[in-house]
């Protein structure tokens, strides 16, 4: 049942109220933890259960800082205290576990200690994402978590208002995703395009003049293009890049230049550049 567990942080004892001792993996309590490399399972549990997992102190603290309620938090003993100032912000029970229950239960080594189940909110419409908005990207089936997280990381650091995911794009909110990006999945206004294949015509209707970003060497430098207005940054995945339907549709095709016999850069890098040199122009 719950109680309150003494854990030492900088000389100091504090004391984190509503702690549960836990000492299985197979205890149901967890479930919201089991095998979290396990992307087939996870993509299951967390939609059947409408969930995501944070993962460090950093992360769970920017996703209760951003309204996410927290289900339950999984935390070793050792990492216990560094959460104890978010007492009062934790609505589920706090699940204190040996670091080998927690390698268990996960299937990997939980490095930063702490991991916590928040519940997912209802994605806004595409339209209440684009109003006011002067730069985004506009991701085309990536399907690697941790470059879309990356990218998150990069529109936050760089000024862009808000990312656009096409309908097979991989989710901003499983953990490698939450985890790369440093919660910076939190702090940027996101929606998925309901259609493929039209779904840029909502974005044009909206203002916004798309730009398609490729290696291709015919292509427009970046540092020539107008950066005057609404832009909408498109970038493809990380195999094929962009699809010929999405080029066609574009306004301009443009690329970043390249040296050494390099033909282009990985999709993350790519988007980082690009994110700079129209968003500080």
């Amino acid at each position: 049942m719950p109680c309150a567990i003494s854990a030492s942080r900088a000389g100091q004892t504090v004391l984190v109220e509503s702690t549960v001792a836990v000492a299985s993996a197979d205890d149901p309590r967890l479930a919201d933890f089991v095998r979290l490399t396990d992307v087939h399972l996870r993509r299951s549990l967390e939609t059947r259960h409408g969930l995501f997992i944070a993962e460090g102190e950093k992360v769970i603290r920017r996703a209760v800082e951003a309204g996410y309620r927290v289900r339950s938090v999984l935390v070793t003993s050792e990492r216990l205290a560094g959460l104890a100032d978010l007492a009062g912000s934790l609505t589920g029970p706090v699940y204190v576990v040996s670091q080998q229950v927690a390698e268990a239960l996960t299937g990997y080594r939980v490095h930063r200690g702490a991991l916590a189940s928040m519940e997912r909110r209802p994605l806004p419409p595409l339209a209440e994402v684009l109003a006011g908005a002067r730069r985004i990207i506009v991701l085309e089936d990536i399907v690697d978590h941790a470059n879309v997280g990356a990218i998150f990381r990069c529109a936050a650091a760089l000024g862009i208002d808000a990312v656009v995911l096409a309908p097979r794009c991989a989710d901003p909110l499983y953990r490698r995703s939450v985890k790369v990006s440093m919660g910076a999945v939190f702090a940027v206004p996101w929606a998925r395009l309901a259609d493929w294949r039209g779904g840029l015509a909502e974005l044009r209707d909206a203002g916004f003049r798309l730009l398609a970003l490729t290696p291709d060497p015919a292509a427009i430098p970046i540092g020539d293009v107008e950066p005057s207005g609404q832009i909408a940054l498109l970038i493809g995945s990380e195999g094929d890049g962009l699809s010929a339907r999405w080029l066609e549709a574009a306004d301009q095709i443009i690329r970043i230049p390249m040296s050494l016999g390099v033909d282009s850069l990985n999709v993350a890098s790519a988007a980082a550049i690009a994110c700079y040199l129209l968003a500080s122009r």
